[in-house]
């Protein structure tokens, strides 16, 4: 009946071939119309998971409870010195802040007031104590160089300092290192170098740490979600405000971005990246494949006709049953290439081989469709069963995928018996002169005849024998290392993430209450996992009393300098006066205190002199490195003596709400100790946390949960694949015997490939795992074709035109596979790595070992 059927259709589209074309045609168009009006894709990696699973669950719950997180672009300023990333952060953050239509929420954490007044009260009592005790014995200088932040204040601080020196109060000896910091960075400005400086390190005897080094800008952009990357226009504007403010030159800084919003659309753009060459140069192998295969220009164009069309309508289709397309599903298009070819070259070679047989075309086609109609409905429909295999997974990426990819094959293959043979006859390709076999396999053949047993013995021994490699294959589980590194977003994240301290590795629970959070920190806080605890009474300092005793007795010191008057500032003249006597009292000094000291005090008089001696614009260069930061750290200083009691009341909204919802529950966050870059140490720190606080989520137990259920995934559709397929083979083959001959080189590919994955370090992960499950509907069609012509009696397969068949299929499925492997995005190019390594373990399988397990055709009735 199948066979009957499938004539009759072919005969009915030969016979009205431009009626078959035109509507083809208007099908295509429309479904084109449709794709363009409708296309949308999303780069969120979240949404390649159910939103059902309990993870998913609650981690949807904690972004809608603080969803100003996920819709972020998060600034990293980097300077040299503290006082340059707060600088360069704070003139940021002004800018942007000028443009509220664009960033309505523009934050600081380290800017905010709060911090500014109370930065004191969250360090550590001695090192209070060690602050304002250094506080309070720098106060002669303070007061000088408050009153008067020049070159000229600069030289009175240091009459100061020498005059301690010279009066015994201070080793001179000590002044040398500090001294060499002003000479290291003045002969750079002298020498026209980038220059910094940091009265911080200065005072507190070493450098500063590189958390200390970089500020971090929280900023909620106005998306514009017509286009694919939404975040575009804002990140733009945010490299362009920090151009036009020439931070780079001025503060020696640099800005990256990073955040859901940046990694999401450089996502995209890395999809996009090279998109365009690597489509054009895969239609042009393919188009050379189809050459070699079919040696005819018009049944090549035939071909590509029948594909393009089956293209459109697949998008179409795919794109009303999905809305939108993800980094898995919008593979699509190349599996339906690469196996829609393979449909239109076995209907074209069987065509071709028929038409040497008879010099008829219209005849040739209908014999064509007899023969080959039924070995390939059933490899099509192995193969839409292979990618619906995925569809009752949680994996929703891949069960989008096998969604769209199952309904194409069967759109593949009914434009394979329509379209083309429509084509087919409009064009009137010629008769064929020569057969179309490979004779020049004759030998392999009969060897693979006579030394049947040892082939098959020998195959399966080193199969078996490599079989311990499966113990290695090793599953990647961090959905980052899908994304590529080279981007500034995915690369600023990875930098961020090697600090546990920054927060990119944590793990977020949200409890119903803060009583219950406080709970959740204590229980979490006696883990050996986790490094730190965070909730919203972190932000309530410790030993605030002794703290604030400290800063007020500070304040009884300074506040008298902070409220003196400024001089006016000197003209340059002044400074180069100033300059020049100060050079004098240096090297006076110097002859007074041979040593260390003396050492350093001439090397800063010598530079001082050739400051004094050169240009005003040096010299104003010089001020602003060396005041710039003084005058910071000194608004820094007056601020502090500003701090007073904090508590949870009394904290302001702008922190509260990153740390409770305005219906009550609280937020607790743990950060895991150990290298956050490795995935054992995550995995474990998002186990043991989840034996503490079951409703815990965040990056780390995304990473658990979803290898996890990956895990599951894959094995759930292998086994559907494989169990539908069998069903399938069993009610067209109804022999036990021909099921398993068609699955055991398939199953033998799979293993084959494993191994080979071990061999060459190639990791399993969210895209290309995909592959395997994809290996049984893919390759189960080679298998078919040859246990279909098997089963018919044909002898010498490799010399058969099925061979030559399935070889050029094979090339443009490997070839439009090899596409996805060039892409620059990660998860996409081991996707089409895996799926390129798996086609050509089942095409050696089928070609090779297939026909030496069946052994010698068998007189069977195919009906």
């Amino acid at each position: 009946m199948l066979k009957t059927t499938i004539t009759a259709l072919v005969n009915r589209c030969t016979a009205h071939p431009w009626l078959t074309l035109a509507i083809a045609a208007i099908l295509a168009v429309l479904s084109g119309l449709y794709t363009a009006h409708n296309f949308a894709i999303t780069t969120d990696i979240g949404q390649l998971i159910s939103p059902n699973l309990d993870w998913r669950k609650r981690e949807l719950a904690f972004e809608r409870a603080f969803p100003k997180r996920m819709e972020s672009i998060l600034a990293v300023v980097d300077a040299p010195t503290p006082e340059y990333a707060s600088r360069a952060s704070g003139a940021l953050v002004a800018k942007l802040r000028a443009n509220p239509a664009l960033f309505p929420t523009v934050r600081e954490l380290a800017d905010d007031p709060f911090f500014k007044k109370n930065g004191l009260l969250f360090m550590p009592t001695d090192e209070v104590k060690r602050a304002t005790d250094g506080l309070d014995q720098a106060e002669p200088l303070i007061q000088v160089l408050y009153s008067d932040p020049s070159l000229r204040g600069m030289t009175q601080a240091l009459s100061v300092i020498l005059a301690g020196a010279n009066s015994g109060r201070v080793p001179f000896d000590d002044l040398a290192n500090p001294l060499s910091k002003f000479s290291t960075v003045l002969e750079k400005v002298v020498a026209g170098q980038p220059a910094s400086f940091s009265w911080q390190d200065l005072l507190s005897g070493k450098e500063s740490p590189p958390s200390d080094l970089r500020r971090f800008i929280e900023i909620n952009p106005k998306l514009n979600f017509d286009e694919l990357e939404p975040g575009k226009q804002a990140s733009d504007a945010i490299r362009k405000a920090a151009a036009d403010l020439d931070i780079g030159s001025l503060y020696n800084a640099r800005v990256r971005l990073t955040g859901p919003i940046p990694i999401a659309d450089e996502e995209f753009a890395t999809v996009k990246q090279g998109a365009l060459v690597n489509h054009v140069a895969t239609v042009l192998i393919v188009l050379a494949i189809l050459w070699l295969a079919l040696k005819s220009g018009r049944i090549i164009i035939a071909v590509a006709i029948t594909v393009t069309v089956g293209l459109a309508l697949t998008a179409a289709v795919g794109l009303m049953m999905v809305g939108a397309l993800n980094l898995i599903s919008i593979a699509f298009a190349v599996l339906f290439v690469g196996i829609g070819v393979d449909f239109a070259i076995q209907f074209s070679v069987r065509y071709r081989a028929e038409r040497y047989e008879v010099d008829d075309l219209r005849q040739a086609l209908s014999n064509a469709a007899a023969n080959a109609g039924r070995p390939l409905t059933l490899a099509a429909l192995a193969t839409a069963a292979g990618f619906l295999s995925f569809l009752p997974t949680d994996y929703r990426g891949v069960s989008e995928l096998g969604q769209i990819a199952g309904v194409g094959m069967i759109i593949a293959f009914l434009a394979s018996v329509t379209v083309l043979p429509a084509l087919l006859t409009i064009f009137n390709t010629p008769g064929e002169k020569e057969p179309l076999g490979y004779k020049a396999l004759a030998p392999v053949d009969r060897f693979m005849e006579r030394h049947r047993i040892p082939v098959l013995v020998g195959t399966l021994a080193t199969v078996i024998l490599l079989s311990p490699l499966l113990y290695f294959v090793e599953f990647d589980f961090n959905p980052m290392n899908l994304r590529s590194p080279k981007v500034e977003s995915v690369a600023t994240y990875l930098d961020l993430r090697k600090d546990p301290q920054t927060g990119a590795s944590s793990v977020e629970v949200l409890a119903p209450n803060v009583a219950a959070a406080k709970e959740i920190a204590a229980k979490l806080a006696k883990l050996p996992e986790v490094s730190r605890v965070s909730t919203l009474e972190t932000f309530v300092p410790q030993d605030q009393a002794a703290k604030l005793e400290l800063i007020r007795n500070l304040g009884k010191t300074l506040e008298p300098d902070f409220q003196e008057a400024s001089e006016k500032p000197p003209t340059d003249a002044e400074n180069v006066a100033a300059l020049k006597e100060s050079q004098d009292e240096m090297l006076k000094a110097a002859e007074k205190h041979p040593g260390r000291g003396a050492d350093a005090v001439k090397r800063l008089a010598a530079v001082v002199g050739k400051l004094a001696e050169g240009p005003e614009a040096t010299r104003k260069k010089a001020e602003f490195v060396l005041t710039d930061p003084l005058k910071f750290d000194l608004d820094r200083v007056k601020n502090w003596l500003q701090a007073g009691e904090v508590t949870e009341q009394n904290l302001p909204p702008s922190i509260v709400s990153e740390w409770m919802t305005q219906d009550g529950r609280a937020r607790v966050q743990a950060l895991p100790k150990g290298d956050p870059n490795d995935n054992d140490t995550v995995r474990k720190f998002a186990g043991a946390v989840l034996k503490v606080a079951p409703q815990a989520t965040g990056g780390p137990i995304s990473i658990l949960e979803s290898g996890d259920m990956m895990v599951r995934a894959f094995v759930h559709a292998g086994a559907w694949a494989l169990i539908s397929i069998s069903i399938l083979l069993w009610i067209a083959l109804r022999r036990v015997g021909d099921v398993l001959l068609t699955l055991i080189p398939l199953l033998l590919a799979g293993v084959v490939t494993l191994e080979i994955c071990v061999l060459i370090g190639l990791k399993l992960n969210f895209a290309n795992i995909i592959a395997l499950p994809l290996l049984l509907g893919i390759g189960v069609a080679f298998k078919i074709y040859y246990i279909m012509a098997w089963r018919s009696g044909q002898t010498q397969l490799l010399q058969s035109p099925l061979t030559r068949a399935v070889f050029y299929s094979a090339m443009a499925t490997a070839t439009a596979f090899g596409s996805l492997w060039l892409s620059s995005h990660p998860g996409t190019s081991s996707m089409g790595k895996l799926l390129a390594l798996s086609l050509v373990t089942t095409l050696a399988a089928a070609v090779l070992f297939q026909p030496v397990l069946m052994g010698p055709p068998r007189e069977t009735n195919d009906g």
